[in-house]
């Protein structure tokens, strides 16, 4: 199913590099929902894997959003947003993981990935950080 919704080539103002972590982002969430169609729905797991599926497929939909970013504030914050979903998919993973030690391996892969995409957003944040100060501070004659 993944192979349909594939790149044609055709990348227009984006670079190679942030096209990759934007299927990168997509191929995450899409492992996530088959993995959550795996678990077992018991009373314990249900609010487990609603979460997990909510917070492993925004990763990719706020990266999306990072692309048209209107300002360097907006930006920040996209990539903030999918910092933050990335760790808290870490998060649901490691609870399905201590309620299903038989998919704990399963999950455990996915952390690492989820792990991955936290410290790839941390860094464009500092660094996006680093090389371009607050306008707003500059633009309201702060010094």
């Amino acid at each position: 199913m993944t192979d349909q919704f594939q790149d044609t080539g055709l990348q227009g103002k984006r670079s190679g590099r942030i096209h990759d972590l934007e299927e990168r982002t997509a191929r995450f969430g899409e492992a996530i929902i088959q993995f959550a169609k795996r678990i077992p729905v018991t009373p314990v797991t249900e609010p487990l894997i609603g979460q997990l599926v909510r917070a492993g497929t925004s990763v990719g939909a706020n990266y999306c959003e990072v692309d048209h970013a209107g300002s360097k504030k907006e930006f920040r914050y996209r990539i903030s947003v999918c910092k933050r979903e990335s760790r808290e998919s870490k998060h649901w993973l490691r609870m399905i993981a201590a309620a299903l030690p038989t998919i704990a391996d399963e999950a455990r892969s996915h952390w690492r990935e989820a792990k991955e995409l936290n410290l790839v957003f941390g860094a464009r944040h500092r660094s996006r950080r680093a090389r371009s100060p607050d306008t707003d501070e500059t633009e309201n004659g702060a010094p």
